[in-house]
């Protein structure tokens, strides 16, 4: 009878623990969604600023330059642009070095994997990151079967660079590719919106 009452209190207490240790869960995550939340109205009105800022850029030199066909006024224009665009990298550059390497980052670096095992063809891979991302990154790897974590560490802002095991192919998805390979495209994008032809 003592032994019944017993299981029934330890049952109890499991129950109220479970249920305590769920709801810790669901706050975490309602704050954490709600943080996302939050930081993209910031995000969109940084990115609307830079825009703005470029754009009266842009209309003073397009000023200078008015009614000029001198290839070294448009020259300038193209240098203006570029200093521009590499302003905007510095600044996201910046403050990717400095995010948090938590929650949504861990996501971050799951998509990264994923992105890197469709485009080799293969899960037998090994993964280096630099020193700052490790944790995160052996922490994921748990998710891929047939993925292990490199010793050696590698100089980037984040990310990963993942390597078939049998070394015959290498995908460069750190954050640093990442943001190379999106450079000409927002430079693109920056000129057209500016009225600049490339």
């Amino acid at each position: 009878m003592a032994n019944s009452a017993l299981e029934s209190t330890i049952s109890k207490i499991l129950e109220q623990t479970e249920k305590s240790v769920i709801s810790n869960v669901e706050s975490a995550l309602n704050e954490s969604l709600k943080t996302l939340d939050d930081s993209v109205p910031k995000l969109e009105q940084e990115y609307e600023k830079i825009i703005a800022d470029g754009k009266k850029e842009a209309d003073k030199i397009e000023k200078q330059i008015m009614g000029s066909a001198d290839i070294e006024a448009r020259n300038k224009q193209l240098m203006a642009l570029e200093d521009a665009v590499d302003k905007v990298f510095s600044k996201a550059l910046e403050q990717i070095a400095n995010a948090d390497r938590s929650g949504d980052y861990s996501n971050l670096i799951k998509t990264m994997i994923e992105e890197a095992t469709q485009i080799l063809g293969t899960s037998e891979i090994t993964v280096s990151t630099n020193a700052k991302d490790k944790d995160v990154v052996q922490s994921t790897l748990s998710q891929f079967s047939g993925a292990e974590m490199s010793s050696d560490t590698i100089d980037c802002l984040g990310g990963i660079v993942v390597k078939s095991k049998d070394g015959a192919m290498t995908f460069d998805n750190t954050i640093d590719a990442r943001i190379e390979r999106l450079k000409p495209l927002i430079r693109k994008e920056i000129a057209s919106k500016f009225g600049v032809g490339e």
